[in-house]
């Protein structure tokens, strides 16, 4: 992923030297192959390339369109030929992405956006309106954030500029702590950080100076058809083209002008996704050529290789928690072994590594997100193996699961049966289900009815039963709720407002991943291809699951492609013995144990801890007296760390100095005391 930068002085002046210098030494290794920028009338824009595709080492970024607008693109164009076909204007094979969305925007403007096939985010400054466009692809597999106040506007593809070299403080946002703190991920557009926001997924953002401020106005410039849908008078037919649409999605995501890594973790996703590549790219052997779907040619990407982690640890108590056996049949059938990680047999962390690895962040470094940037033993070697082979284009799974019908629920399927009238068919598929999933059918309808009904929504009570102040659950209500989803009658059918639900989990996700310096790389994910979840969004419910069985399409459509053992796998569930999760705990407690808490908690300054009750109940799992919150603690020590660190940075916006001392002053007697209670 290659990186862009912005910003726009509204009284025209330059920004200062010092200040961009900070900003280009931040972007520099995110972009190690070139640099570009532009500086005219107060705006500053600079790019930093990481280069994966053949052409983007022909482009010259940022891109100046013969309209003037300036036009900064961090991105992979999926459908360029097409493209290229209905454009022409001087296109050909060769022209650079950028080119040809330059050349899209000026011939369509805004309404290009929908055209653009792709992972990408896109910025475009124009000095004759003054108005600055950002947008970004339909999942928000690339970032793009901003920030404005009365004197301008700044906008990157990472948040660590725009945080940590503006020369401002910043205060949290509350609704992305509480997220984060029961591990929920937050919506798309927010950030731990008021006042900066993220382009939303499928939309553009316009912003320009107005006269009480800057104007801003949001628009999503593309959605799924609620009205599309494919339906084929056999199961075959659905099967070719899920080949198609697949086989298509894994095509777009092996352009690369060099080698391209794919995880393997035996599940079907990744193996699905290598065994497709191989199919595509001609390396299996030929008697599956028969099942190339057709109309795909081989991607540029001259290899594909394979990265798997796997434990062994369990291995003599349940077979199958050993993900080295199905790695195994992928590799066979693609002939060649991959680069193995084999977790459990790392040495163990001791206690200190262990604390730097789950609190520590890094001196010299920054940390945008309570996530540190500190790199775990296996992504060390992930990094390691990555640079030492020349890899930059990673392929996963992600998405899969969502897209294809992981889950057998029969809710879906009976709720459009219900909706569309179809009374004899919809107690013909509440028995068929019932049978084969052993669930009385009472218990089954009332599953379904459920959907249509309101459903008040309670916050979670764990944190009110820990150590947070109750204001902070109050104000965080929302944030704190299980987001469930009413189907509505009048809405569109009840399947594809599952499958949008299930679409914003995947958002959110992609809104969380946060690029680190020390593993760069572009990620790419085959199963959130637009064409694909296009056509599973379109077609009937019962052709992606059946009674009883998940994924119903995909095998059908995949055999003879992966290997059987894996594509029908049966997996169990595992628990992990008492006496393992008695170890874990305690190495736990031992990490918490040789934490330094000193006198002053940060996140009790900003309402969220209360610090008695937190210091009693750190005392408590330290001295092994209780195990049961030892993950929420963890968390919480994270996030003091991380406010300790953006204050070292001089970027976290705190109370007045007179309140600090009364928070400091009370926050050393509850202290003091709780020290009496265990001595």
């Amino acid at each position: 992923m290659s990186i862009q930068f912005g910003r726009w002085n509204f009284d025209g002046q330059p920004s200062g030297a010092d200040y961009i210098e900070k900003v280009s030494t931040t972007l520099s290794p995110y972009g190690p192959d070139s640099d570009g920028s532009y500086t005219n009338g107060g705006v500053t824009i600079l790019y930093r390339a990481f280069h994966t595709t053949k052409e983007s080492h022909g482009e010259t970024q940022p891109e100046v369109t013969r309209f003037k607008a300036v036009m900064t693109w961090d991105g992979r164009l999926d459908n360029r030929s097409e493209l290229i076909a209905e454009l022409r204007d001087g296109l050909n094979i060769n022209s650079t992405d950028i080119a040809i969305v330059a050349t899209a925007y000026e011939k369509w403007g805004k309404n290009c956006f929908c055209k653009l096939m792709g992972d990408w985010a896109l910025s475009i400054w124009n000095p004759l309106q003054r108005s600055l466009i950002l947008a970004k692809d339909f999942i928000g597999a690339r970032h793009l954030y901003y920030y404005f106040d009365d004197k301008g506007i700044s906008w990157c593809t990472i948040l660590d500029p725009l945080v940590k070299c503006g020369g401002r403080k910043f205060a949290i946002c509350e609704e992305y702590i509480a997220c984060w703190l029961i591990n929920r991920f937050p919506a798309p557009h927010v950030t731990p950080y008021v006042g900066v926001q993220a382009v939303p997924p499928s939309c553009f953002v316009q912003l320009r100076p107005g006269g009480h401020g800057t104007m801003r106005r949001v628009t999503r410039y593309w959605d799924f058809d609620p009205d599309n849908r494919i339906c084929y008078r056999s199961d075959t037919e659905y099967q070719e083209h899920f080949r198609s649409v697949f086989g298509t999605a894994v095509q777009r995501c092996l352009r690369s002008d060099r080698p391209v890594l794919a995880e393997l973790s035996g599940g079907m996703d990744s193996s699905s996704i290598v065994c497709m590549a191989d199919l595509i790219m001609g390396v299996v052997a030929q008697s599956s050529s028969r099942y190339l779907p057709g109309g795909i040619s081989p991607p540029e990407c001259p290899r594909l290789d394979t990265i798997s982690r796997f434990g062994d640890l369990y291995e003599h108590l349940e077979p199958d928690t050993n993900e080295f056996s199905w790695i195994s049949k992928v590799e066979q059938r693609r002939g060649r072994a991959g680069f193995h990680i084999n977790y459990d047999k790392l040495e163990p962390l001791g206690t200190g590594a262990l604390t730097r690895l789950i609190f520590g962040f890094e001196k010299g470094g920054f940390a945008s997100t309570p996530a540190p940037k500190t790199l775990s033993r296996v992504y060390q070697l992930y990094a390691t193996h990555m640079v030492s082979a020349g890899y930059r284009v990673l392929l996963s799974g992600v998405g899969g699961d969502s897209a294809t019908g992981k889950q057998p629920t029969a809710v879906p399927e009976l709720l459009n049966l219900l909706v569309s009238g179809r009374f004899v068919s919809f107690i013909r598929q509440l028995n068929s289900w019932a049978t084969k999933t052993a669930k009385p059918r009472a218990a089954l309808l009332r599953e379904t009815i459920r959907e249509f009904l309101p459903r008040r929504n309670h916050a979670t009570n764990m944190l009110d039963r820990l150590w947070f102040r109750p204001e902070f659950n109050r104000r965080n209500h929302a944030s704190l709720c299980d987001r469930t989803t009413r189907v509505t009658l009048l809405g569109p059918r009840p399947s594809f407002q599952h499958n949008l639900s299930d679409l914003e989990d995947e958002r959110r996700l992609a809104a969380c991943w946060d690029p680190t310096p020390n593993l760069v790389r572009e990620v790419r994910y085959p199963f959130l291809d637009r064409d694909f979840l296009s056509f599973m969004f379109a077609i009937p419910r019962e052709q992606v699951v059946r009674e009883g069985h998940y994924r119903f399409l995909m095998k059908q459509a995949l055999v003879g492609i992966v290997p059987d053992e894996v594509l029908f796998r049966e997996r169990k569930a595992f628990d992990l013995p008492q006496s393992e999760i008695g170890e874990e705990n305690n190495r736990a407690a031992d990490a918490l144990a040789s934490v330094d808490i000193e006198e002053l908690l940060l996140s009790n300054c900003l309402a969220v801890v209360d610090p008695e009750q937190f210091s009693e109940a750190l005392q408590k799992a330290s001295h092994k007296e209780e195990t049961s919150s030892l993950d929420m603690l963890k968390r919480t020590l994270r996030l003091e760390f991380w406010l300790r660190h953006l204050l070292s940075h001089q970027v976290l916006a705190m109370p007045n100095a007179s309140d600090l001392r009364e928070e400091s002053l009370r926050t050393r007697e509850v202290a003091l005391g709780t020290a009496e209670k265990f001595s």
